[in-house]
């Protein structure tokens, strides 16, 4: 049986993470909430409801799933696919299942969750997050050929394949590193439509001018960086 762990990268999701982790389906050997500085109680409230909780005081979302790799690499038990989620209750913890499914029974290496327009709640992504989001997508098509319609949070992984790609972002480019690079070294991949519905809180990217502006700065020039090589 495939062993299967989860990492949540999360700031500031007092309010959500409880959520989160009561949705997680019994596949999931174990879950990671990587504690991104918060200062509220996302600790306390992910440790109550049963979760790994791990500290990471260097903000940045590439910051929080490189911890959590990490500590799951030192295990004695390594997990054969790691599946990434957010810590705002956006995604639906309970389609799980049918994201790692292209993994466990057609043999992909990698599975997007693909936040798909009939399937998002109104509002729940921002104007500026569906024009990013189709532009990363479009550039990577022209320039590599690639099949991708999201740079989604939602996704899952093999270990082994993941490790391969020796992910270095830090902040807003983790999820299109991982995409760029996975087309680079020609992994199998997919994308499963996922539901998608508003936050629970502010978004630390989205939310706020300055980070929509160097989250797109960040993706596009990861992008740009990859089409000279």
């Amino acid at each position: 049986m495939q062993h299967i762990a989860l990492i949540i990268p999360a700031y500031n999701e007092e309010k959500s993470i409880g959520n989160v982790l009561a949705d997680i389906p019994s596949i999931v050997a174990e879950t990671v909430v990587v504690d991104n500085n918060s200062t509220d109680r996302t600790a306390e409230k992910a440790r109550a409801a049963g979760a790994t909780v791990l500290h990471e005081s260097r903000k940045g979302y590439g910051y929080a799933c490189l911890k959590g790799i990490d500590y799951l690499s030192k295990r004695s038990r390594r997990p054969d696919i790691i599946v990434f989620m957010d810590g705002d209750y956006s995604d639906y913890p309970e389609e799980l299942a049918a994201v790692v499914a292209p993994i466990l029974e057609e043999g992909k290496d990698m599975v997007i969750g693909a936040r798909v327009k009939n399937l998002r709640e109104e509002g729940s992504m921002t104007p500026q997050q569906v024009f990013g989001n189709a532009l990363a997508t479009t550039l990577m098509k022209v320039l590599f050929g690639a099949r991708y319609t999201d740079l989604g949070p939602f996704r899952a992984i093999r270990f082994e394949a993941l490790e391969s790609l020796e992910m270095e972002d830090k902040t807003y480019g983790w999820t299109v590193e991982m995409q760029l690079k996975a087309l680079k070294k020609k992994l199998a991949y997919t994308e499963v439509p996922v539901r998608y519905r508003k936050r629970i809180g502010v978004s630390k990217v989205s939310g706020t001018v300055k980070g929509s502006i160097f989250a797109g700065v960040k993706i596009l020039g990861w992008i740009f960086k990859y089409s000279l090589k």
